[in-house]
């Protein structure tokens, strides 16, 4: 059976260097494409299911998004944008003030057939804590190295460990569950 293809969009290397390695004991052919697609207000879910309808209509056919909304913290925030401004360095003094530093990692794929279909939505999350910055910082969105997870931070993982563990991990996994029904 010839491998699906289907479009990740994402404008990550880095996450589509991941994705790639969880999948690739599944018969699918991710091909990215980045799109500037609007940032919604609502719920994880919400947000992702608009995204990724409006990616497959876009592309014209099947889509996958990726909602990384990367860790929770007291407040809802997209970690894309807030990092950028504020460094990852700094990242660890918003909970100064707070004894409890934990913190979830959240990942969220869509698939979308193509345009006016189902939405079907696969989530993981990882429970952890917020800490000064360790280990590399060069994961495109840098959080890696303030989320740490049994003692050790996401950045200081080999990328195996860290794909068996991590949000994004544990959302592929039931995306592979999924596609092994499906294809």
């Amino acid at each position: 059976m010839a491998p699906k293809e289907l479009n990740f969009i994402t404008g990550n290397n880095n996450k589509l260097k991941e994705v790639q390695a969880i999948l690739s004991e599944t018969p699918v052919k991710l091909q990215s494409q980045s799109l500037d697609l609007p940032e919604l207000q609502g719920t994880i879910e919400e947000i992702t299911k608009d995204k990724c309808g409006r990616a497959a209509d876009l592309v014209r056919q099947e889509a996958y998004v990726l909602r990384d909304l990367g860790v929770v913290v007291l407040i809802y925030m997209s970690s894309k944008w807030f990092l950028k401004a504020l460094g990852v360095h700094q990242f660890h003094k918003l909970l100064a003030g707070f004894d409890d530093k934990s913190a979830q990692a959240v990942c969220t794929f869509a698939y979308c057939e193509g345009p006016g279909h189902e939405v079907i939505i696969f989530q993981g999350r990882t429970h952890g804590k917020i800490v000064e910055a360790r280990g590399p910082t060069d994961f495109d969105q840098g959080w890696d190295a303030c989320f740490e997870h049994e003692g050790q931070t996401y950045a200081e993982m080999r990328g195996e460990e860290k794909n068996k563990i991590s949000h994004r991990g544990k959302a592929l996994e039931k995306l592979k569950e999924w596609l092994k029904q499906e294809v």
